[in-house]
């Protein structure tokens, strides 16, 4: 399941409508907090989140998670091209996408696959015994 967080509403609705057209499960939130109290925390594959939002930001949910062991493939996503280089520097220990708004549907589908592609490498990797 892919979550989109984002406060805006179009913003939202668009992403969510080319992801379930590709044949992807989606859930939506307005707000890092919404995200939170849903019962989808658990089985979110990428998290599509926009960096400013209203409360909690999107690099804070981040570590929120982070620190709760939850290490979800995360795309951020900004009308504000400057927030690119903040953003890398709070994540550095969890790797992650940024795009700029507006993008474009194969700008967003190249990062999706990209943290798919992670998430499946470090699952493969959890379950892997490791060789000594």
């Amino acid at each position: 399941m892919i979550a989109i967080v984002d406060d805006d509403l179009g913003m939202r609705e668009a992403i969510a409508g080319l992801l379930r057209s590709l044949g992807h499960a989606t859930e939506s939130y307005a707000s890092a907090e919404a995200f939170l109290l849903s019962p989808y925390e658990q089985r979110t594959t990428c998290l599509i989140l926009d960096v400013a939002l209203p409360g909690l930001s999107g690099p804070q949910l981040q570590q929120h998670l982070a620190r709760r062991g939850l290490h979800i493939p995360i795309i951020f996503i900004s009308a504000h091209a400057d927030f690119a280089e903040h953003v890398q520097a709070l994540t550095s220990d969890s790797p992650a996408d940024f795009l700029s708004k507006p993008f474009t549907e194969e700008q967003l589908l190249r990062a999706l696959a990209a943290a798919l592609s992670r998430r499946a490498a470090e699952a493969t990797r959890r379950e892997s015994p490791s060789v000594r």
